[in-house]
């Protein structure tokens, strides 16, 4: 493997004639699986709003605006949370199951892939989770690979990684992959956005994991903000099924140019929790109304909600996310079978 400098990852767009339709850019070659790289001090850069100074942080905390209402936390027994068993599925077909939060168990081209897999119980600075883990770990087929949207906590769970093998591939965002490798795993794959790589599959061809981006931002420590890149992954098997992964992202122009990029996506998988309050959390978390303008501007024929009923991130209301989300559906005239408005431990199959 060879260390190379690295410069952001661009594209090639193809240029339209005067007049004409602006046509898909042409997807770059996929980049080796377990290439080390050099990568940027910050990516400070890339962010799509100033983060929240100190000021602004300590006047929200003094208003205790971050934590619902007590008198909503009645609402908690009735979040939808329904584990049941894995469908079974070959290769040619793709199924999502929700384990909660941001945990997905997608299977598509005969792969298993867990997104943001967090099945611990509590995470640093948050409360435990309200609803249990919607696929217990022992009922997991082999996990193939791992997908991390970014550094966060709820996202990236150093105990839910160590009970995988060290072989198993983890696909991360660009500045991440020395965190991974300290805790021994041997296969890490990093990108920069608009980056892609492929896992052969099962079922004949390749399952391609493309890294894209998000408006958010990371950090672990106090001293890492912005260290590592955050994004989203868009995953296609050979008969161009696709179900794009948002991981946390605010609302905002990357959608519509993912869209572009990346037409026919079967299934956006999409937050609508933690957007509470909003002058603090805008520009780094949907709320269910810009959830859905995103699945919109992403062109996805289906939208499947996730960040919202396992974690008490934010001050809205427990059960609020998926009572506006089911309204800015229906107001958007979308198909309501088109909405997958799953509980907790839930699975879906695309057709």
């Amino acid at each position: 493997m060879t260390e190379q400098t690295e410069k952001p990852a661009q594209a090639v767009l193809d240029a339209p004639a005067a007049g004409s339709p602006r046509r898909p850019p042409v997807l770059p070659a996929p980049r080796p699986l377990g290439e080390r790289r050099t990568w940027p001090g910050t990516f400070a850069d890339r962010l799509t709003e100033p983060l929240p100074g100190l000021r602004s942080l300590s006047r929200i905390a003094r208003e205790g605006s971050t934590r619902p209402d007590p008198a909503t936390l009645n609402e908690i027994p009735l979040l939808p949370c329904e584990p049941a068993p894995l469908p079974p599925v070959d290769a040619d077909t793709a199924a999502v199951t929700w384990a909660g939060h941001a945990s997905w168990v997608v299977r598509i081209g005969g792969l298993t892939v867990l997104t943001d897999p967090v099945w611990s119980r509590r995470i640093l600075g948050t409360p435990a989770r309200v609803t249990p883990v919607g696929v217990p770990w022992e009922d997991l087929p082999r996990v193939d690979a791992v997908v991390i949207s970014h550094n966060h906590y709820d996202h990236l769970d150093a105990p839910t990684l160590r009970r995988l093998p060290r072989d198993t591939p983890l696909f991360v965002p660009a500045g991440l992959g020395a965190w991974c490798r300290r805790r021994r795993f041997t296969c890490v794959t990093e990108l920069d956005w608009w980056e892609a790589a492929e896992l052969p599959s099962p079922g004949g061809g390749t399952v391609r994991f493309d890294f894209v981006p998000a408006h958010h931002w990371s950090r672990r420590t106090l001293t890492d903000t912005c260290r590592s890149l955050w994004g989203g992954w868009v995953l296609t098997d050979r008969h161009g099924q696709r179900i794009h992964f948002a991981g946390d992202t605010g609302y905002g122009h990357w959608f519509g140019e993912i869209g572009h990029r990346y037409p026919g996506i079967d299934l956006a998988l999409l937050p609508i929790g933690a957007y509470a309050p909003r002058r603090m959390l805008r520009a780094v978390h949907t709320d269910p109304e810009e959830a859905v303008q995103a699945c919109l501007d992403l062109g996805a024929r289906r939208m499947a909600p996730m960040h919202w009923a396992t974690f008490l991130l934010s001050a809205e209301p427990p059960l609020e996310p998926l009572s506006r989300v089911r309204a800015a559906w229906a107001a958007a005239g979308r198909p309501r079978e088109d909405l997958w408005d799953m509980p907790v431990g839930a699975s879906r199959i695309l057709d």
